[in-house]
């Protein structure tokens, strides 16, 4: 009973809020208001006067004339000659024609005989010519101006001759009569003798060279080209006296390589000495190597074949040292090597100089190997980059290596050749076709190769000659 009398006084609480909070929302507040007093005006000042309501005046922009200001032609006035003088109205004088010369005089010319003498020869004196005088041109007194230039005066011609002459001219040589050609008349007809159609005629023998086939001969009608174009003649119609029968049937690298035989099948090892020509070392120093050696001739050197017949005559391998010039053509390229296997022609290889060589450019190296592909020679090249130059000769068909090292090219001594040669035969021993060592011929490399191959390391490859690496780099 106590809950229910609790309820119902906080009901009734919460309905007596509800209705106030209505009733105040529903009425408005009032707010006092400030005292207004009334304020004292003058009279006449109009403060509180009422104002009529009208329309506002704007301002106004000027008004532009659009109107573009044309020129006002005047009236025209007829031509009226009141203000000119009589004296301006007189025509004046006519001009009088200038009268010119009615004639022309034409100018005397003299003429005397020319007298051309020749020299004193004896019997004969010389002839005098005399030339006709041109008709004078009378003078005509009604001509007005003559449009004809005048004829040149001629010179007098002296007496004297031309020519000195211990004697005088006193009396005119007779004149001499010219026979004339006889008219076709008086000629004998032409006779033609008829050849027998199966005799032929005679055929000089200096018309073409012994040996040179009928379709080298230049006929008319034969298109004309370049020299550089032009295939090189090769004499090959005889061997050489000194060159065998034998070798003219077999390549260059094996006509002319040098016997070796490796029974053991060791790495190869080949030491190529560079001769420019300009070395001291004797060949008796040579000869008495306890192992095979290989040189390379520089062609342009002024004893370059009689240096290849002694390493010939010795039994040693020969290779053509060749440069090409840089910026040098396909054509250029065959041309130079083609003149530098003529000047050494008992060679197994060309190889490359130490100076321009044969890989400056694309061109020259790829003549080269197609040259060499065609002679049957070998090629061996310096290291450079991937060698490309080596693997095209190869896949050419031309026996191309690249030499492993130059052991002296900066004028090592002994000691570190010696350690060079050992490198490069531990080298043969990882190759296929083994390795070419590069050398001079100076006194310090040859006493490091003789003393390099008395070791034991020597005896672990088989020192042979260049075209053995060659033959080996195309199995």
């Amino acid at each position: 009973m106590a809950k229910g009398a609790l309820g119902g006084f906080l009901t009734g609480a919460a309905v007596v809020l509800v209705a106030a909070a209505t009733v105040s929302v529903m009425t408005a507040l009032e707010t006092p208001r400030p005292d207004a007093a009334a304020v004292e005006v003058p009279a006449g000042s109009e403060f509180d006067g009422a104002r009529d309501d009208t329309q506002a005046s704007l301002p106004m922009a000027d008004p532009v004339d659009r109107t573009p200001e044309t020129s006002r032609a005047t009236e025209p006035r007829p031509d009226d000659l009141n203000n000119v003088s009589e004296d301006q109205l007189t025509p004046g004088d006519q001009p009088k024609p200038v009268e010119a010369e009615t004639g022309m005089t034409a100018p005397e010319t003299e003429t005397a005989p020319l007298a051309i003498a020749a020299p004193d020869t004896g019997s004969q004196t010389p002839a005098m010519i005399e030339t006709p005088a041109p008709p004078e041109v009378p003078a005509d007194e009604n001509l007005s101006i003559s449009t004809t230039p005048a004829q040149p005066v001629l010179p007098e011609a002296s007496e004297s001759s031309a020519f000195r002459s211990d004697e005088p001219i006193s009396e005119p040589a007779p004149s001499v009569e010219v026979p004339r050609p006889s008219r076709q008349e008086d000629r004998e007809p032409a006779q033609i003798v008829a050849l027998d159609p199966d005799t032929s005629a005679e055929r000089p023998m200096s018309l073409s060279r012994i040996g040179e086939s009928q379709e080298k001969t230049p006929r008319i009608g034969t298109p004309v080209g370049r020299l550089t174009d032009q295939p090189i003649e090769e004499d090959v119609s005889e061997p050489a006296a000194d060159i065998p029968a034998s070798a003219v049937l077999k390549p260059p690298l094996d006509a002319f390589s040098a016997r070796f035989n490796n029974p053991e099948d060791k790495p190869l090892m080949a030491i190529l000495l560079l001769d420019h020509g300009d070395s001291k070392i004797g060949l008796e120093a040579l000869a008495s190597f306890p192992y095979p050696l290989s040189f390379a001739v520089d062609a342009t050197s002024p004893n370059a074949k009689s240096a290849m017949q002694r390493y010939r005559d010795a039994g040693f391998e020969v290779l053509a040292l060749s440069d090409i010039p840089l910026g040098a053509t396909a054509a250029d390229t065959e041309m130079l090597l083609r003149a530098t296997l003529r000047e050494l022609p008992e060679t197994v290889a060309v190889m490359e100089g130490d100076q321009s060589g044969l890989q400056a450019d694309k061109v020259v190296s790829d003549q080269a190997a197609a040259l060499l592909a065609e002679t049957g020679h070998g090629l061996v090249l310096f290291p450079k980059g991937l060698n490309t130059a080596q693997k095209l000769a190869v896949k050419a068909g031309v026996p191309a290596v690249t030499v492993f090292r130059d052991f002296d090219g900066q004028d090592q001594n002994a000691s570190v050749i010696r350690r060079f040669l050992d490198q490069a035969a531990f080298k043969a021993r990882q190759s296929e076709t083994g390795v070419i060592m590069v050398g001079r011929l100076r006194a310090e490399t040859i006493s490091a190769l003789l003393l390099w191959g008395l070791q034991d390391r020597a005896s672990q490859v088989a020192l042979a000659p260049v075209s053995a690496v060659l033959n080996a780099a195309l199995r």
